[in-house]
């Protein structure tokens, strides 16, 4: 993985995480713990669409939106252990 690749991957990450902590109330992580949710829903996304036989597409915007959509499942999984 060059220098560029990873430049992005923590910027679509930074920005992923942005928005789920945007969408799922009572989150906000800072710089390195959104860059982090959102690396992780990106997994998270990338385990479980091809699963479930969903898929947007390719490219930057379908990179933001899956890891986005990964990032707030995983907030609200967070969510509902914390009230547990």
């Amino acid at each position: 993985m060059g220098v560029e690749s990873l430049l992005v991957f923590i910027i679509i990450g930074a920005i992923a995480g942005w928005l789920a902590g945007l969408i799922v109330s009572g989150f906000g992580f800072g710089l390195i713990g959104n860059i982090i949710v959102g690396i992780v829903g990106a997994f998270i996304a990338g385990w479980l669409f091809p699963r479930i036989g969903f898929s947007i597409g390719g490219g930057t915007l379908a990179a933001i939106i899956h890891a986005t959509i990964g990032a707030i499942i995983l907030l609200v999984l967070v969510k509902v252990l914390k009230r547990a």
